[in-house]
Parts: C-alpha cells; sequence; structure tokens
C-alpha cells in the first residue's frame, strides 16, 4: 500500500538520515521525500510517499523514539478522503468541484451538499449528489448553525469545503471540526477583508486583483493560507467586471486548495502553512 508520512519537530543535524533508516529497516520504498527548515523558528518539516506493507503504529512509535517530545508525526494511507460542501447561491466555485468530481480530478468522495438556500439544488442533483438545504428564516444564527451542524454529523467526512458559503462561522462550529475546513475568500488577503472586497478594490483602484483559500479559524478571513492567485485589472473596468473575472479565479484557487489537503501536502503551525 501507499503511505503517507508528515514529520514536524525541532531540528537537529542527522534527521533525515535516521528518519531514513527506520522507514529502510521496516521495509518500505520512499517514492517521493520533501524537507524544509525553518531556521528562525528551528523546525524540521518532512514529507515522505512510501511504498510497501507495515505495521503503521509501530513505525510511528519507531520514529517518535528519534524526535524531541514535541514533534507531532503523522502516517496515512493514501485514500479517497471523505468531504462535504458547504454553499449558498453562487455556483461558480461549486459548480467548478462537482466537475472536478465526475471527471474524477478530486482524489475525493462529496458526501453532501448543504445550503441556506435551495437555488443550487437542481445542480446538485444533475451530478447526483444529496443536497441538503437548512434555511435561516426565522431562525438565530445559532439555532440554524445547530441545524447544520446536525447535518453535518450524519456524513463524516475528513474536509468541510465552504464554497462561497456566506455565514460566519462561531467559535463552536470552527472547534468541531479544526483544521478541517477550507474557505474560499474573493480577494488577495490580507488586503480587503470582509464583505464585497471586490468593491474595496475597486475604490482602491488596485491593478490585480486574487483570491484566497485558507484554513478556517476564529478570527474572520485570517486563517493559515493554503493557496493564492491574481489576475490584472485596469482602469476600465467596474466593480462588477472585477467581480466576474475574480469568479474565476476563485474557483481555481479553491480546487488547488483542496488537492493539497487531499494529498496530505499541507503542515500548518504559528498561523501560516508549508505546502509541499
Amino acid at each position: 500500500m501507499k503511505m503517507i508520512l508528515k514529520i514536524q519537530t525541532p531540528d537537529r543535524k542527522g534527521l533525515i538520515a535516521e528518519i531514513t533508516r527506520v522507514i529502510f529497516d521496516f521495509n518500505l520504498n520512499i517514492l517521493t521525500n520533501d524537507e524544509f527548515v525553518d531556521i528562525e523558528n528551528n523546525l524540521f518539516f518532512m514529507r515522505s510517499e512510501m511504498l510497501g506493507d507495515c505495521d503503521i503504529d509501530a513505525l510511528k512509535r519507531e520514529i517518535l523514539k528519534l524526535l524531541s517530545i514535541e514533534a507531532k508525526v503523522e502516517i496515512f494511507e493514501m485514500k479517497r478522503r471523505k468531504i462535504v460542501i458547504l454553499c449558498t447561491k453562487e455556483n461558480h466555485c461549486l459548480g467548478d468541484l462537482l466537475i472536478r468530481y465526475d471527471s474524477g480530478e478530486l482524489n475525493a468522495d462529496i458526501l453532501a451538499v448543504i445550503s441556506n438556500y435551495d437555488s443550487l439544488k437542481p445542480l446538485c442533483q444533475k451530478f447526483g449528489l444529496p443536497f441538503v438545504c437548512v434555511l435561516n428564516e426565522n431562525l438565530s444564527r445559532e439555532a440554524h448553525e445547530e441545524k447544520v451542524l446536525q447535518e453535518l454529523r450524519k456524513y463524516p467526512c475528513d474536509y468541510i469545503v465552504l464554497a462561497k458559503y456566506m455565514r460566519i462561522l462561531s467559535p463552536e462550529f470552527v472547534g468541531e471540526f479544526e483544521g478541517r475546513i477550507i474557505n474560499i475568500h474573493h480577494s488577495f488577503l490580507p488586503a480587503f477583508i470582509g464583505a464585497n472586497p471586490y468593491k474595496q478594490a475597486y475604490e482602491r483602484g488596485v491593478k490585480i486583483i486574487g483570491a484566497t483559500a485558507h484554513f478556517v479559524n476564529n478570527a474572520l478571513d485570517e486563517g493559515p493560507i493554503i493557496y493564492q492567485d491574481i489576475t490584472k485589472v485596469n482602469h476600465a473596468m467596474g466593480w462588477k467586471d472585477m467581480q466576474k473575472s475574480g469568479r474565476d479565479v476563485e474557483k481555481i484557487v479553491l480546487a488547488k486548495a483542496l488537492n493539497l489537503a487531499l494529498e496530505e501536502k499541507i503542515f500548518t503551525y504559528n498561523n501560516k502553512t508549508i505546502v509541499f
């Protein structure tokens, strides 16, 4: 079987040699290997794809023996992940993910799509996916969120993808899925946080606009950034023109960030990421 090894530990000399020796002793073949040292924080990061059969728990124990007590070691069997998508009314990010899923470009199974409007139900039905509408009419934020959580618990998943889900999540919601919620923000963060960033960008006279995919935490649009991209704009474009152009960037950025997560290529620390 194929496995992924991820290590984050204080750095010292000889780590790569010692770790790869343990992998060899377990009769595993390293297919790819990536390392990075954050010199300022004295942190070593390593991601290896391995092929072979072994006792994963035993391998983890042997590697941990080599490392500092602060070390984090994860070993995953490479397999399809499970995701749930949350959306509102905009269809471009959701539609792009559904097409990629249908064509086999996502190494994941989409278990369901949950929305606070029923506008996108026909789109999901075309792909044969469960669509759950949790209307927020006459409900407090807390009551609506609890109903969404009840639906999510029916679909245990590895990641929740916010494909233009235009609701601010509570700390309790985020805490239940810590490090597993991926959001697309229609701006090149940290610029233009919050609502209608295209209008903000237009009023500022920017010459580029972008999109940012990030993990969600309890600071609005300030979670660890996974992937960003930009496109050029000019003075002749109004904010709605910028919005139209930006939507193309948004869907590409979200798809790339999701694939990085599905392939376990992301390390998170100090509210930022290392991406291999």
